[in-house]
């Protein structure tokens, strides 16, 4: 459900970016992410436990254009 929402925010914003599903445990582990589904935007864990509304993902992916 995570990475459709985030399909749908990259649509909505019109920009370019890469939505990747990743399920290998050790590459999420990576990220120190201990729930799951998370949202890594640029290397950043921005969400994890839960599923965001689309809303709130547009909005974290538009707080991390603007840090650019």
């Amino acid at each position: 459900k995570v990475e459709e929402l985030a399909k749908q925010a990259v649509a909505a914003l019109g920009v370019e970016a890469q939505v990747e599903l990743v399920t290998d445990m050790q590459a999420i582990m990576r990220y120190g992410v201990m729930g799951t589904p998370a949202i890594v935007i640029n290397e950043q864990v921005v969400s994890q436990g839960r599923v965001p509304a689309l809303l709130q993902i547009t909005t974290m992916i538009t707080n991390e254009i603007s840090k650019k």
